[in-house]
């Protein structure tokens, strides 16, 4: 007995399915310049050191900004910021500040030029580790080198980019730590 039925699947909607990380917003800065984009295309690589895959695509304004300072933040909204996330995808940093449009807050990191959004619960500071796939793949390595994480956050509502303008929103949490083996994941 199965117990879904399936059909053939549009292979160019897999990421409908594949594509679980949190949304995020990508801020930079090179020359004075700042920017952020909204990002769903990213994976974690390496846990020590820390490494993080992102892909970013060459005509995006942000994509000489990162490229030239070869570092950014990777900044984690949460739900409520969904109206900044969609104006920050919307927008073009070529013609308007984003910080100011979207009534987003720049706050100085400790170890690179470009701002943390002060407004996301979860920000990490990366330098480019690895530039061997950009030129091919548009695909960043980087190396995350400090995270700044509110604590009073213990249960982030994260938004999920599925296609087609549509969000999930994630923040139950499954506990099975006593049970599972986190090397086998």
């Amino acid at each position: 007995m199965h117990r879904y039925d399936k059909l053939d699947f549009p292979l160019a909607e897999t990421r409908r399915h594949l594509e679980t990380g949190p949304i995020v917003l990508v801020s930079s800065c090179w020359q004075g310049e700042t920017n952020i984009m909204t990002m769903g295309w990213h994976m974690m690589m390496q846990f020590s050191p820390a490494l993080f895959g992102c892909y970013i695509w060459e005509g995006n304004h942000s994509y000489e900004l990162i490229r030239r300072s070869r570092e950014c933040v990777i900044n984690v909204p949460t739900a409520d910021l969904v109206d900044a996330v969609v104006s920050v995808g919307n927008s073009s940093g070529r013609s308007v500040d984003k910080f100011k449009a979207c009534g987003l807050t720049a706050a100085r990191g400790t170890r690179v030029q470009a701002p943390l959004i002060e407004e996301c619960y979860a920000n990490f500071e990366c330098r480019l580790a690895d530039e061997s796939q950009i030129d091919t793949y548009g695909l960043f390595i980087w190396e995350v080198v400090k995270g700044h994480v509110a604590e009073a956050v213990s249960n982030p509502e994260t938004l999920h980019y599925t296609g087609h303008g549509r969000f999930r929103v994630a923040g139950r949490v499954l506990d099975l730590s006593e049970r599972f083996k986190p090397q086998n994941l």
